[in-house]
């Protein structure tokens, strides 16, 4: 098993659009002769417990085929068990989810036939992964992630976007009419932040705390995150107006926004956050719970193979 990929398929990725595909992307394995056994995902939560039976069955390489959610959940199998080393794990992906962020950093190429060619030469990266704990409602829990975590106005934005998702409307002009309304909705919280020894209180908008440089469907939220420098990227949004944020949309695409008077970004190791009233959290495109957190940073723990 272990020269053998275990692809984890998500149906559910581009709302359910992409499920014609499947068939086709196994074929394209299999004509490349690359060993691997398919599985597919239930409901939510659904690929975790898949990666980690395969752990068991003797898997150490995971194949994605989905976006990026369905990697978070397969890295979140291997790295929330303690039998096997996750040194002695692989990931890659084949992405056809709406949520495409993570290869852009990393460099897997964005399609399944350069993404597959990728694989067979089998060129690996060794990535930094975060771990984050925080509550629902009070009871306390964890989550791993190795692209980009967002915290007030990112997270709401991120919770009617999915609810959208399901109902088929995905795409770029549904998001960016998610982003106006939720603006439209969302208050300011009080935010103590610490980054290692620096402590920063403030009306916060947003705060996104990275690993890789995008997110929110090609967003540069945290633009100068490097992925294996063993430190997060933080971006803190102070308070911001609700005509700022609409002028500075744009800036979002190519990371110019962090220029902006309001905006500041620290980097380090370990980072806690409290607000007031509480503040939601999404890791990788999924939300999960709310403050208070914790974040630490496991240093160059995630081998991606496929990368160019």
């Amino acid at each position: 098993m272990q020269n053998k990929w275990l692809a984890i398929i998500n149906p559910a990725s581009r709302g359910g659009k992409s499920r014609r595909k499947f068939s086709e992307i196994l074929d394209m394995l299999h004509r490349e002769h690359i060993p691997f056994h398919s599985v597919v995902t239930e409901h939510k939560g659904h690929g975790i417990s898949l990666t980690q039976d395969a752990l068991r069955e003797g898997y150490r390489s995971f194949l994605c085929i989905g976006g990026d959610g369905t990697m978070n959940e397969v890295i979140n199998g291997i790295f929330a068990q303690n039998e096997i080393s996750v040194h002695e794990c692989s990931v890659s992906m084949l992405a056809i989810g709406m949520g495409k962020d993570w290869i852009k950093t990393i460099g897997i190429p964005p399609t399944v036939e350069d993404a597959i060619l990728a694989i067979k030469k089998g060129k690996t990266y060794l990535q930094d992964v975060g771990k984050v704990t925080y509550y629902v409602e009070k009871q306390k829990r964890h989550r791993f992630f190795a692209n980009v975590a967002g915290i007030g106005y990112d997270a709401f934005v991120t919770e009617i976007a999915n609810t959208m998702k399901k109902h088929g409307r995905s795409g770029t002009l549904p998001y960016l009419l998610t982003l106006i309304i939720c603006l439209v909705r969302y208050k300011h919280k009080k935010v103590r932040l610490t980054v290692d020894d620096m402590q920063k209180e403030a009306d916060a908008f947003s705060m996104n705390i990275g690993i890789c440089k995008y997110s929110g469907g090609g967003m540069k939220q945290v633009p100068n995150a490097i992925p294996d420098d063993g430190l997060f990227d933080v971006t803190f949004i102070k308070n911001v107006t609700k005509l700022d944020v609409l002028k500075n949309v744009k800036n979002l695409y190519d990371g110019s926004f962090v220029k902006h008077p309001k905006v500041e970004t620290f980097r380090g190791k370990d980072i806690t956050i409290h607000a007031q009233p509480r503040i939601d959290l999404e890791v990788d495109g999924e939300n999960v719970g709310h403050s208070p957190f914790h974040f630490t940073i496991l240093p160059k723990s995630l081998k991606v193979v496929g990368v160019l």
